[in-house]
């Protein structure tokens, strides 16, 4: 058994400890917004927020995240997701979509830790995650569209 708390609630599966937080997101929970790549950690598909932070889901035994927080791509929210995904859009980020989830995520929790990061901060924060189609550029265009945004929303308060 595994008890965390999911998108703002307590949550418990009956399922091994050594099964991959992504399967019992995506199998036993019915999430699907967290997507498989690779398996091993590489490509960032995967990607939750683990008590706020970016994390591999893929990799993550169940069982190492006993009464801790687990943030998905269903429900991440906040005005910091809100600028990223409003940034996403404004820019046509998104090609075939499938690493997004994860790379809106990356970027979520790089913004939350730098409000204004340079080229050099979001490549490496955003290195992990892998992109078939190549939209790299216009990733870090939205992230940078993102930072201003926020920083327009603190000198308007």
């Amino acid at each position: 058994m595994a008890t965390f708390k999911l998108n703002g609630k307590k949550v418990s599966v009956e399922i091994p400890g050594d099964t991959p937080l992504l399967w019992v997101l995506r199998d036993e929970l019915d999430l699907t917004g967290t997507k498989f790549g690779c398996g091993i950690a590489s490509c960032g598909a995967c990607t939750v927020h683990l008590n706020g932070k970016p994390t591999r889901s893929c990799v993550l035994p169940v069982s190492a995240i006993e009464n801790q927080e687990v943030t998905t791509i269903e429900s991440i929210d906040g005005h910091i997701a809100d600028a990223v995904q409003s940034a996403w859009r404004e820019l046509d980020v998104v090609q075939c979509g499938y690493c997004q989830s994860g790379q809106i995520m990356s970027a979520v929790g790089l913004l939350s830790r730098n409000a204004m990061p340079s080229d050099e901060a979001i490549n490496e924060a955003m290195s992990g995650n892998a992109c078939r189609c190549a939209t790299y550029q216009r990733v870090r265009a939205a992230i940078h569209l993102a930072a201003s945004n926020l920083d327009t929303m603190k000198t308007e308060v």
